[in-house]
């Protein structure tokens, strides 16, 4: 449980890595710590947290690890934040950040049927620029306008340009241009997004494709930081640019040194007044990479460190710390699947056929999988991508075994009446990191016990990523047949666009598609067209769509959902106000402060 955490994709199939390759405002006064304790909070100090690996972009627009969103939640600021809070149900919302208030449209905001949403930006906001400046609605506009550029792109591009007018063509045209600093500042201030404007420095308005239900959770990415006009004399997330970054947040970055570590210090411009989400009750932040997940556990239980950067407590640890006040453990919405490769030419195109998925959802123990991520108090048996957190959520099973631990011959029987009385050979991808390699193992037994044939395929990290599973022509060769994932959603609550939608968009099916086995199935895809099209308050019937999405690709066995798997944390006794955030799947650093410091 230990390697860098996506939010979109964990490669690692662990528990407590999760969180890794790959969600009311905190108020002042008395504050908790996951102990229980109780006690008014106390200024200064400095936060330590150590870890094993580095962000993925310095860059807020590409950035999309938890850890890269834990260490943006200090510098950066956007329109719209999750609050930092100990109720599950608040933190899954948005609250006011840069913007002075929610759109609504008994305020006025929201108006044309809720395809047009008008924010207004709040006072005292300010760029650590030399001088100081205020930060403007064209900030903002400048951060849509540069997701599209060809360096560092926005990790997650349908969110924006499926939902304001006129993006997808900006964006469609902005990835062509040329990679210099300067074609990539000719083409944002000689262009415009048509559903996007600022008429003036305290107002943004966008123009939507349709009513959004979650628009206000898509702008609260962030990618939607809003960007100083500096950035556009650098190439994105170049050296140059990670040398110039400026902060608009509570603290700013002073020192950065790649695979070691950062150093944040408080941004001298940054006003308490302008900002009803973060406190910073500490001084300074310093972040300690390349350390395994068993010597930050110790420094935590030492006291020379208060918090795991991308770590989280290790499995073997966990029956020790039983009953500690400082372990919790919280609900992540992370699930761990296997996918299959729709394209896979292999055993006359086996995996194309619905009757030998539907079979071999059958054939694995998932209890054995769930013990091994961690055990019950971690991880649960999973019969759909969907959790407890999701939107649409609802307990249903289409392929039950006795206590989850399989039925291989109900597997080769199907496999036999789907055409494959022999069985067949497949091939099972998974990155070998971590606890993936014992959970290939595990599925390897338990399909060979159904009469499959299994060939192993374990690869790196980052050869997983980019010459298997993002790449569409390994998947068209049939370099693999099965693969092992775990998801975490973007946002908790209406958040179907950030599971299930990106899971199965095979209409969009191409290099970097998240859809890794192009499963595509027209009812899905007009199932998911319907409910992101409704608006907010028809937000009922948005859940019943997304269950019905996710009953639809269980049918068409799309994947093997494996288990859930919660999130461990672990904290030093002096770290108190540990609000936890799904977004960065750890506490909120810009919310805690340091008891006795």
């Amino acid at each position: 449980m230990t390697v860098p955490r996506i939010r979109r994709l964990t490669v690692s199939i662990t528990a407590g890595s999760a969180v890794g390759l790959l969600l009311t405002a905190c108020t002042g006064g008395a504050a908790t710590s996951s102990s229980g304790q109780s006690a008014k909070p106390q200024t200064g100090g400095t936060l330590k947290l150590a870890g094993q690996g580095d962000i993925d972009f310095l860059d807020p627009t590409a950035g999309y690890n938890t850890d890269t969103h834990t260490l943006e939640r200090a510098w950066t600021r956007q329109l719209f934040s999750n609050p930092a809070s100990t109720d599950a149900k608040t933190v899954a919302g948005t609250v006011p950040d840069v913007a002075s208030d929610v759109p609504t449209e008994a305020n006025g905001g929201i108006t044309d049927k809720g395809a047009t949403y008008t924010i207004h930006l709040r006072d005292g906001v300010m760029w650590n620029s030399t001088p100081p400046r205020a930060v403007t609605a064209g900030d903002f506009v400048r951060s849509f306008k540069r997701m599209c550029n060809p360096v560092a792109p926005v990790g997650a591009p349908s969110y924006f340009t499926k939902t304001i007018k006129g993006m997808a063509a900006y964006c469609q045209a902005e990835s062509k241009i040329s990679g210099t600093a300067a074609a990539i500042a000719k083409y944002i201030n000689g262009n415009e997004v048509s559903g996007m404007s600022a008429p003036d420095s305290k107002t943004i308005v966008f123009h939507l494709t349709h009513a959004t239900a979650d628009f206000l959770d898509i702008i609260a990415e962030p990618f939607a930081s809003a960007v100083p006009v500096e950035y556009l004399n650098y190439v994105p997330n170049s050296p140059e640019f990670k040398a110039h970054v400026l902060s608009d947040g509570p603290y700013q970055i002073t020192k950065y040194t790649p695979d070691a570590g950062f150093q944040l210090d408080r941004n001298p411009a940054w006003k308490a007044s302008s900002d009803p989400v973060r406190k910073a009750y500490v001084d300074k932040i310093t972040i300690t990479e390349g350390q395994t997940p068993e010597a930050v556990q110790r420094q935590i239980q030492a006291g020379t460190t208060d918090l795991g950067w991308d770590v989280v407590a290790p499995t073997p640890d966990l029956p020790s710390l039983t009953g500690d006040p400082n372990l919790a453990v919280h609900s992540s919405g992370a699930v761990n699947y296997a996918v299959f490769n729709e394209q896979s030419p292999n055993a006359n195109a086996a995996m194309k056929n619905v009757k030998v998925r539907q079979a071999l959802e059958y054939a694995i123990d998932k209890t054995a999988i769930a013990q091994g991520l961690g055990g019950s108090k971690i991880a649960k048996p999973a019969s759909q991508i969907l959790t407890p957190v999701d939107i649409g959520y609802q307990d249903f099973n289409l392929y039950p075994t006795q206590g989850d631990k399989g039925d291989p011959a109900k597997a080769k029987q199907l496999l036999a009446a789907a055409g494959y009385p022999n069985g067949f050979t497949l091939k099972l991808l998974y990155p070998n990191t971590d606890q993936s390699p014992k959970i290939a193992e595990s599925m390897q037994t338990d399909l060979t016990a159904a009469g499959v044939k299994v060939q192993l395929v374990p690869t790196t990290k980052n050869d997983f990523v980019v010459h298997y599973i993002s790449d569409p022509a390994s998947s068209q060769r049939g370099l693999w047949d099965i693969t092992l994932l775990s998801w975490v959603p973007d946002w908790f609550g209406v958040n179907g666009r950030a599971v299930l939608q990106p899971m199965t968009d095979g209409p969009n099916y191409g290099p970097n598609s998240v859809d890794y086995g192009d499963y595509n199935s027209p009812t899905t895809n007009t199932l998911v067209q319907q409910a992101l099209s409704l608006p907010s308050s028809e937000e009922a019937k948005v859940g019943d769509l997304w269950h019905q999405i996710s009953a639809q690709s269980m049918k068409d066995a799309a994947f093997i959902p494996l288990a859930s798997v919660d999130v461990p944390l672990y904290k030093s006794s002096r770290l108190m106000n540990t609000a936890y955030l799904p977004i960065n799947q750890n506490y909120d650093i810009t919310n805690v402060w340091l008891k006795n410091r």
